[in-house]
């Protein structure tokens, strides 16, 4: 049985920024190879969580699993393509299986080896994701405040700088002030990117562009180029189907500002 951790060792950990140097925030490490410039950060201290049982329930958390799965980035032209193995979970393997928890950097994006639990209480991260859902560290998903604003009226190639001064960064909030959560029309939780794909007979992605402000202050813009491994996302988007595996989450950045 979990036991939950006292609201007040979450506080401690946050104002002595956790146990080793490893565990704090990034804040503009690698600005002099990228020509970028360090940021104000947004956030320093983890926020309490207020519907954490209802998020190991409804979410299918854990305290004692670190996901197996792998997080490999190239480098195309200006961008990272991240591909994130994202397999585990789905509805007949969600209660073994944890998140893979992502961190972007400016050489690119790393897995973090962390539990569920311990995610609740560590800035470090950025992105959680398990099957097709993906869920920010901030607001109702994490202690942090990492937000997003999509740009549904440009592709990904049409986001430039110029978008940052028009985003509203919204941090996650599929729960209710009573801890209900918000669903889709077959129970999945409506996370903050949950635009990034449309399903009939298998998931599609839309393509929608986001922004994503970090909480060192630097923002992303980010999209999901594909689910399924090999052409399975083209087969999907284009006949309805595919026979490739899925789960297989391909994410291109680039950093903007």
């Amino acid at each position: 049985m979990r036991v939950p951790r006292p609201v007040l060792a979450l506080l401690i950990a946050a104002c002595t920024g956790g146990t080793d140097e490893a565990s704090k925030p990034d804040t503009g490490a690698g600005s002099e190879e990228t020509g970028l410039p360090d940021r104000t950060a947004v956030c320093t201290e983890a926020t309490a969580i207020e519907c954490e049982d209802q998020m190991f329930q409804e979410l299918s958390l854990h305290d004692d699993k670190v996901n197996k799965g792998d997080v490999t980035t190239t480098v195309e032209g200006s961008d990272f393509v991240t591909l994130v193995d994202a397999t585990s979970g789905g509805s007949s393997r969600a209660a073994d299986n944890a998140w893979v928890y992502v961190r972007f950097t400016q050489e690119g994006a790393e897995k973090l080896s962390i539990d569920d639990d311990t995610a609740l209480s560590d800035l470090t991260w950025h992105l959680a994701l398990r099957r097709y859902v993906l869920r920010l560290n901030g607001g109702d998903g994490g202690p942090s405040c990492v937000g997003v604003s999509p740009v549904s009226r440009a592709t990904y190639d049409e986001v430039g700088e110029d978008e940052i001064s028009d985003a509203e960064f919204e941090m996650e909030s599929f729960y209710s002030e009573s801890c209900e959560l918000s669903t889709d029309g077959i129970g999945t939780a409506l996370t903050a990117m949950s635009g990034w794909y449309a399903y009939s007979t298998c998931v599609e992605t839309t393509g929608t562009p986001y922004l994503m402000q970090l909480d060192d202050g630097h923002v992303l813009k980010v999209v999901v180029e594909a689910y399924y491994e090999g052409g399975g996302q083209a087969e999907c988007n284009d006949d309805g189907s595919t026979d490739e595996e899925s789960g297989w989450v391909t994410l291109r950045w680039a950093y903007l500002h």
